[in-house]
């Protein structure tokens, strides 16, 4: 299931960026609409870790924090898992899977569960044989769960990672606090 042009589409999906090279993002907000949580369940989950803002994490109070497709395609996953039973730790885990293959095709995969393992199946031989020894009691296909946050995007707003002003450099701590004070 991994043809070429698959894999152009994929590339395209977690590598946007506009003309000036800035990868694209969304706020917290937009993330939330696309993935159907909460954000409370965003925040709690950047803060422990589970899926991290890629293109803009947050600096501190004020600062705006922006999400990759992928993150909002991670997001939508870990949602589906919690919605079907998967205890934290296991979707911890299928989440580190999604990960380790960095910009690899994962619309080919189709991540199977007996609601305490979290498989991730490449083929559909993979999926009979989970199926046909009991083990997979449901599935999520990716590669649906990419068009359905296509589409969610599609309507809602997204902006340039542009250097965030909010967030001060290591050692100017002190002149991003007169500039926030300056300006307010």
């Amino acid at each position: 299931m991994t043809g070429e042009g698959t894999k152009g589409t994929q590339t395209a999906l977690f590598g946007r960026e506009e003309a000036g090279g800035d990868p694209i993002g969304y706020r917290g907000p937009t993330a939330c609409s696309a993935a159907g949580i909460t954000y409370r369940q965003l925040d709690y989950w950047a803060r422990t870790g589970l899926v991290e803002p890629s293109v803009r994490p947050a600096h501190g109070s004020g600062s705006q924090r922006l999400y990759s497709f992928r993150d909002i395609l991670t997001l939508k996953v870990v949602k589906r898992l919690l919605d079907t039973g998967v205890s934290l730790p296991n979707i911890r885990a299928a989440v580190a899977t999604m990960r380790e293959r960095g910009d690899a095709d994962l619309t080919g995969i189709t991540l199977m569960s007996d609601g305490t393992t979290v498989y991730a199946c490449t083929s559909p031989d993979e999926v009979i044989d989970l199926v046909q020894g009991g083990q997979g009691v449901f599935g999520i296909a990716i590669g649906r769960v990419v068009t359905e946050v296509e589409g969610s995007l599609a309507e809602l707003p997204s902006e340039r990672a542009e250097p965030d002003v909010t967030a001060p450099s290591a050692g100017d701590e002190l002149a991003a606090r007169r500039q926030r004070r300056t300006s307010a």
